[in-house]
């Protein structure tokens, strides 16, 4: 039987190296091909060296978990992706599983349970932990309120300004805001457009009317 090739993603040195040791030190089924600290590296290394499974922690500061699993599922990766975190919280677990992970798995599960998942997710298997599936299931269960999409007259002044090509600290001097305040207003914006980048605002904005025509 051939070994299940893995790529393990962790901010933390010694949670990547307690993993590499558990797989390892199981023997025969499982081979580590590498490890990366953040989600860009993720990427880049997933693509290279095409693991079977990619264990992948979700909050890191070299790019978070779930923008690295929507881009290795627009790129057409064929690794599977297996979430391996701290945190089951509503804003964690649904983002993931819609940008394309497999699985996801806390990761206070046993040893066996984790072996289990890995193998679970190389055949394209879900597996979520039972945690994770209550709250999914909750999700799908509660009724969908009508989101408030209108931009504030606040949020409509700092989009222009982004449009500008303004940055975030300028933005914030000419509004005699913080920049904190302004970062803020940035995530209702793309909240409200749907988006997840500056860019991606403003092209929304165009889109609706909101900024003119582009």
């Amino acid at each position: 039987m051939t070994d299940i090739t893995l790529l393990i993603v962790d901010d933390h040195p010694v949670v990547r190296d307690g993993l590499r040791g558990m797989f390892t030190a199981a023997g025969s089924g499982f081979r580590v091909l590498g490890e990366a600290s953040g989600g860009v590296e993720a990427v880049e290394l997933a693509l290279r060296l095409d693991p079977d499974v990619v264990l992948m922690d979700l909050r890191m500061p070299g790019g978070n978990g779930v923008d690295a699993i929507a881009e290795l599922t627009r790129l057409g990766a064929r690794s599977r992706v297996l979430v391996l975190t701290t945190y089951d919280t509503d804003t964690d677990t649904l983002p993931a599983i819609e940008a394309g992970a497999t699985g996801y798995l806390l990761k206070d599960a046993p040893r066996e349970e984790l072996f289990a998942a890995v193998r679970s997710a190389a055949e394209g298997r879900t597996v979520l932990s039972p945690a994770v599936a209550t709250r999914l299931v909750t999700a799908v269960r509660k009724p969908v309120a009508v989101a408030d999409t209108t931009l504030s007259a606040r949020e409509s002044e700092i989009l222009a300004l982004v449009a500008k090509g303004t940055a975030n600290r300028a933005i914030a001097a000419e509004l005699f805001i913080s920049e904190a305040t302004v970062k803020t207003h940035l995530t209702h914006i793309y909240g409200k457009l749907g988006v997840k980048d500056r860019a991606a605002a403003v092209a929304a904005g165009y889109d609706r009317g909101i900024l003119g025509r582009g």
